[in-house]
């Protein structure tokens, strides 16, 4: 997977991805990154990529032409036009399924918007994508490109040292992740659930199974009402329900 990142802030991609689980990958080759500086394709000795809005308003717009000229260059050395991803609140809300989707791509391109947003004309040009990592508005499209690339590349095969671990935790099947923990066995007063010491690996695939349901049910019945749950998981559920009442 090739990561080619349109940005006024490319350092901050750099620092923001080139540690921990995505920089190793990085690293080993199994990933790359590339920070494209849309500054650098302004035509103007001070690299000024924004202006005023037509119409009036606060603030500035980033003119078309410095991004295209950016996009461009991705293209001419790729030699293929990648997708597009614009990063806005007006988008699509980011989620694993298009995680596991855009995992299946040779090369994306994210596009940080800054100030005001960017000229309409260039987005209708080149975008493919409009996403939003959530109904909030940051200063700039480099946090939820750093998201986004942090959840694709947990895809990405050979990029996680256990590459199950990518496909069994939260989301994965519209349900929310089971308890974890590890050594001591009692910490605070508080013992490890005994099925977990049982050594039972049956038993305690059923265990984290039920575990996520009822997590799911308790923190996201949204997400529950997506998941495939067997009837008698149902029954089980509707059981632990009434106990709770």
């Amino acid at each position: 997977m090739n990561y080619h990142v349109l940005t006024l802030f490319p350092e901050m991609i750099r620092q923001g991805l080139n540690t921990s689980i995505i920089g190793r990958a990085i690293a080993k080759g199994i990933l790359s990154l590339e920070a494209v500086n849309i500054r650098d394709y302004a035509f103007n000795k001070h690299q000024k990529v924004d202006d005023y809005p037509y119409g009036g308003g606060a603030g500035m717009v980033m003119q078309a032409e410095p991004v295209y000229q950016a996009y461009k260059a991705v293209c001419d050395q790729t030699g293929k036009c990648p997708r597009v991803i614009y990063l806005t609140p007006q988008g699509r809300v980011f989620d694993q399924e298009l995680a596991r989707e855009l995992a299946k791509e040779e090369e994306l391109i994210f596009l940080c918007g800054h100030y005001e947003g960017i000229d309409e004309r260039v987005l209708e040009e080149i975008v493919t994508d409009q996403v939003s990592i959530g109904d909030y508005v940051l200063t700039g499209g480099e946090l939820p490109s750093m998201v986004m690339i942090d959840a694709i590349s947990r895809m990405v095969p050979g990029v996680l040292s256990n590459q199950e671990s990518g496909e069994t935790e939260s989301f994965s099947e519209n349900l929310l992740e089971y308890p974890q923990y590890s050594r001591p066995e009692e910490w605070h007063g508080c013992k490890v659930p005994s099925v977990l010491l049982s050594g039972h690996h049956k038993n305690v695939v059923q265990w984290r199974r039920e575990q996520s349901i009822l997590r799911t049910a308790k923190h996201r019945p949204d997400l529950l009402k997506k998941a495939e749950l067997t009837e008698k998981e149902r029954r089980w559920l509707r059981e632990q329900e009434v106990k709770d009442e």
